[in-house]
């Protein structure tokens, strides 16, 4: 009989994301094949510590995504340990060995799992992993360096202007470059923390406020009115885009309640309707981007349809959410993927 392999799936995480983070690691458990792969549970409490988890009750309030909580009482500490070419679980406390993984499944979104933190020291212990490595983690992350790359590559993107925290933000100046409103941002946060639509200069300073709490760089962006679309893009070095889906928005803009809090937040048009030929140029672009980014194994590509047929390109993200209303894995099914098999890929890449 084939040993199966030890899956390392590594969630929850420091990042403003964790709960996010615990309802995707829900999801690829249950969806991994359990006659293939040992699955071996990591979870990073808020504080950043390593626990071995409890197969059985490794979450609180696990069908509740707003009480979601990582269930750490009574689990073991741990460490990976690297010793020969395998790392090692080794206990905290008590310097248990519990056994090498053979790949881990970084199931982890925004700061410390997305930007390339947790895939360079799983570089250091020569760990294979899901996901984009070091660089592509990190430029994919931070906005201003993504939308630079993106603009030197000639790929289409709306105008920008980027604000340190230790700038005056000027509210003339601003909107004399991006227009009104705009959007301002966090540059190294996800799932639209932080993020907020300004309409006038009395919502600018609070905006720039909150925005400030999640990153010392922000990013301001054009207000592109146009359709949501996004795709799904899998594979290394000959990438495949999945069909295109659209984002409805029932809220102002697709802000973190819609996409993981209310099922009601946003409509997904999966597939978008699109005629064949827009459909193909934006798979191309998504195509362009993932490479020109330097990603690999599974990214979503984000984009903006204008009335005249114009694409903006939004942001990319190397490590989507994997809920049960994410996009990424419900435009592969759509494309002929099931979640399984999307999973087996992911692990073969």
């Amino acid at each position: 009989m084939k040993k199966k392999l030890r899956v390392g799936i590594i969630f929850g995480g420091k990042s403003v994301e964790h709960e996010v983070s615990l309802q995707s690691a829900k999801n690829v458990i249950d969806a991994l094949d359990k006659s293939k792969y040992e699955p071996v549970l990591i979870g990073i409490d808020k504080t950043g510590k390593w626990h071995l988890q409890n197969a059985a009750d490794y979450l609180l309030n696990a069908e509740n995504p707003k009480l979601i909580a990582l269930n750490s009482i009574d689990t073991e500490l741990v460490a990976p340990i690297p010793t020969g070419h395998k790392s090692q679980l080794v206990s905290v406390s008590s310097s248990q060995n519990f056994g090498s993984i053979d790949l881990v499944f970084p199931v982890l979104h925004g700061t410390y799992g997305e930007d390339g933190t947790i895939q360079g020291l799983l570089k250091l212990f020569d760990v294979p992993f899901v996901g984009a490595g070091v660089l592509g983690s990190a430029v994919g992350m931070d906005k201003d360096v993504m939308k630079r790359l993106l603009r030197d590559a000639g790929l289409p993107i709306s105008r920008f202007t980027v604000l340190q925290q230790h700038q005056t933000a000027d509210f003339a100046e601003i909107e004399a470059a991006v227009g009104l409103p705009m959007f301002i941002k966090p540059a190294n946060s996800g799932s639209s923390v932080g993020i907020h639509k300004v309409h006038n200069e009395a919502e600018f300073k609070p905006a720039i406020a909150d925005a400030f709490r999640y990153d010392s760089k922000i990013i301001i962006e054009e207000n592109v009115n146009g359709r949501e679309i996004e795709c799904s893009v899998l594979g290394n070095t000959t990438p495949e885009v999945s069909l295109p889906g659209e984002v409805i928005p029932t809220h102002e803009f697709y802000s973190y309640d819609a996409k993981y809090i209310d099922e009601n937040g946003a409509g997904l048009k999966i597939p978008a309707d699109l005629p064949p030929e827009t459909i193909e140029q934006i798979q191309t672009i998504a195509k362009k981007v993932f490479t020109t980014l330097c990603c690999e194994g599974l990214a979503r590509v984000d984009l903006f349809l204008t009335a005249d047929n114009q694409l903006f390109v939004n942001e990319i993200n190397t490590l989507p959410g994997f809920t049960r209303i994410s996009m990424y894995p419900k435009l592969w099914e759509a494309s002929g993927l099931p979640y399984a098999k999307l999973i087996d890929r992911l692990i073969e890449l």
